[in-house]
């Protein structure tokens, strides 16, 4: 499986939003001290803004932020919720022959359950806990 691009800066948002838990942070600073676009922070802040993720304060002084509990924003749900897709295969699109007797499909399918259940069982808190390190490089 493979993450998109906007997934993979969300979770770094968190992280970043995490380490700063409580602070409002501009944008620009947080695309500089991530290493990412402005342009695709923006969207992908959008996208975690209306998903509840984080509050965007507007005007003077505004940003980003996160106010509520680190240990109740799952991985798995952030991933699910970026994500269009996490289908491996989409075996509706093709003209496989194989189709009708195939245990890749499934295979496949049990897999992604499997990553998805893995990745439920971190928070953001725990991908934190070496906030120390963490604020030394980008905090």
């Amino acid at each position: 499986m493979h993450l998109t691009k906007h997934t993979d800066i969300s979770l770094r948002v968190l992280m970043y939003l995490g380490i700063n838990k409580g602070e409002i942070c501009n944008i620009s600073d947080i695309a500089k001290k991530i290493n990412v676009s402005r342009n695709h922070l923006v969207k992908v802040v959008h996208k975690l803004a209306g998903f509840g993720y984080i509050k965007s304060k507007q005007g003077r002084g505004g940003g980003i932020l996160i106010d509520g509990d680190l240990n109740e924003i799952r991985v798995g749900d952030v991933v699910r919720d970026m994500e269009a897709t996490l289908t491996i295969v989409d075996c509706s699109n093709m003209s496989c022959p194989l189709t009708p007797s195939c245990i890749l499909k499934r295979a496949l399918d049990d897999a992604t359950n499997a990553f998805m259940k893995r990745l439920d069982a971190y928070t953001l808190d725990d991908l934190i806990r070496n906030k120390r390190t963490l604020v030394r490089l980008v905090g």
